[in-house]
């Protein structure tokens, strides 16, 4: 996970060069990927959008079966963690390879980062961006030829909050070097304090880093968290890049609100959509701190609600992502539209949700996703998104009619006609004699304070929703912030009901409420859990 500025909440500084001087790339000599007038290409000039998410390869190297899981929730990259063996283990070519293999098998476009240079200039264990080069240099012959879907992002996070004027002269020189060195990769730069820039170096000096690359194909990475909780600081930085003509994208991001604030996700991912700029949230699982964990335990079928968020809410990769074309998606030429799906089925009925279930669209390359519109006297609006033939809409109203139908969609772009509509009538309460657990963790405390974790699971049959979540603290504890769910605290007593996104518990899966709270001496963990009145077991 990335450093977080030790100052919050301070305006990003430095303005870009009104003028464009981009450097020279003509499209003759693109070789993969590419950029040209301040976008991502494919080499065969079709424009590419990342929607995917970071991977920790390197200290997770057994968990081979996350690439595929992160691609079947619908991503189309991966920025995968690696190490130059300065700080962690190193990352041999072997293992390098492998990790391009599967990206490839996969058909996910791969951002490779050496995570060593974290914090370089505040963190005494950071290595620098010139020992990051070199280990690429080392692996030159197993990324040469993978320019249609390697990216080599030389260094994450490569200077913290000491100086970082003094990032700019070695990210020219490693760009240099691995140009002299004869890659044509499309390179990644990172931004220094920690990434976020909240003193505006990157933003001020991108311009001279771009015109130091004689070919043209870098691209710049900025990394948002808590230093991003307006939307203001947010559409002003990322526009500041586009209004010059040039590229970025949104290298890591977080939503969950933490001890240093609360980042605006929604504009993040917004703006990123509005723009058309590529963003890769982190991070897949196995985070110190699992706040920012998009599963549970690597386990694909246990979104947290900042997966839910990101897979499947709006804006979300399940909606907004498309294949690369290199891997045989439809490219510029591909117009032909997937067959309509289905007509849907509804089951799993509640008050406030609905699975809808259809056959299958087909399409000449692939069908690549669904979207789930409701229909009604305004028009059609989203309702859900899927990589599958099936999808649950929540939110939904008790006692209300409903009718939805579906739409396929290739990876070109091309939407299928609609579906025919089923209309459904949700049922008048909650689920009733659900079944139940609860875990409840202390992440982390400070002198007052403390961040708290709930995961509620679903071990019944038929899904839960809506809910309400009952406990009680018995040394004063107070909650002063939450994310998944909304509290109401009466002394010790806590009433917790549910954000959209977590509104539902399907059978066999879970929902991750996380919260800050204040604290005296004491902080024991509640011993009872009641779930729409009804106890739950403690996991």
């Amino acid at each position: 996970m990335t450093g977080l500025a030790t100052l919050i909440g301070l305006v990003v500084v430095g303005a870009l060069c009104p003028s464009v001087a981009l450097a020279q790339t003509p499209a003759a000599q693109a070789v993969g990927l590419h950029i040209s007038d301040g976008r991502l290409l494919e080499g065969n000039g079709n424009d590419f959008v990342m929607r995917g998410v970071n991977h920790a390869h390197t200290w997770y190297p057994g968990e081979t079966q996350s690439l595929a899981d992160i691609k079947a929730k619908g991503a189309n990259s991966v920025r995968v963690v690696l190490s130059d063996g300065h700080r962690w283990s190193e990352n041999s070519p072997a293992d390098v390879a492998a990790v391009v293999a599967d990206c490839k098998a996969n058909r996910l476009i791969c951002v490779l980062e050496v995570h060593d240079t974290t914090g370089y200039g505040e963190d005494a264990a950071a290595g620098t961006l010139d020992h990051a080069a070199d280990y690429w240099i080392g692996l030159k012959d197993v990324l040469a030829g993978e320019e249609d879907y390697v990216i080599v992002n030389i260094g994450n996070e490569p200077w913290g909050n000491t100086d970082p004027a003094g990032w700019t002269a070695p990210t020219v020189a490693a760009v240099e070097k691995l140009r002299a060195a004869g890659f044509q990769h499309t390179i990644m730069v990172d931004a220094p304090n920690w990434g976020q820039d909240w003193q505006g170096v990157m933003k001020a000096d991108a311009q001279a880093v771009y015109d130091a690359d004689p070919t043209g194909n870098l691209i710049f990475s900025i990394h948002m968290y808590s230093v991003y909780d307006t939307a203001q600081e947010i559409t002003s930085y990322l526009n500041s890049f586009v209004d010059a003509g040039l590229p970025i994208l949104i290298g890591e991001f977080g939503g969950p609100a933490d001890q240093w604030g609360d980042p605006d996700e929604d504009t993040m991912m917004a703006t990123a959509e509005q723009l058309d700029l590529g963003y890769l949230a982190w991070s897949w699982s196995g985070n110190t701190d699992p706040i920012l964990d998009l599963v549970i335990d690597f386990d694909p079928s246990r979104l947290s609600s900042w997966g839910e968020r990101i897979f499947n809410g709006v804006n979300g990769i399940a909606r907004t992502s498309k294949e690369a074309t290199v891997f045989g998606g439809g490219g510029p030429g591909d117009t032909r539209a997937p067959t309509a799906p289905g007509t849907p089925v509804a089951t799993a009925v509640t008050a406030t949700s609905v699975t809808l279930g259809w056959s299958a669209a087909t399409d000449d390359v692939g069908v690549t996703g669904y979207d789930v519109v409701r229909l009604g006297a305004g028009g059609e609006t989203p309702a859900a998104a899927s990589t599958s033939s099936t999808a649950t809409v929540t939110g939904l109203t008790a006692n209300t009619a409903y009718t939805f139908a579906v739409y396929a969609r290739d990876a070109a772009g091309n939407r299928s006609a609609r579906s025919a509509a089923v209309d459904v009538t949700t049922d008048a309460g909650g689920t009733p004699g659900a079944t139940c657990s609860v875990g409840y963790r202390v992440v982390g405390e400070w002198p007052g304070g403390f961040q708290g974790e709930i995961v509620i699971r679903n071990t019944g049959t038929a899904p839960i929703g809506p809910w309400t979540l009952t406990f009680a603290f018995a040394d004063g504890q107070r909650i002063t912030n939450m994310w998944g769910g909304t509290p109401v605290q009466n002394g010790g007593a806590v009433r917790v009901t549910p954000a959209s996104y977590t509104a539902t518990v399907p059978a066999g899966s879970a929902v991750t409420l996380g919260f800050t709270g204040a604290k005296g001496a004491a902080n024991t963990t509640p011993t009872a859990f009641d779930l729409n009145g009804s106890a739950c077991a403690r996991t």
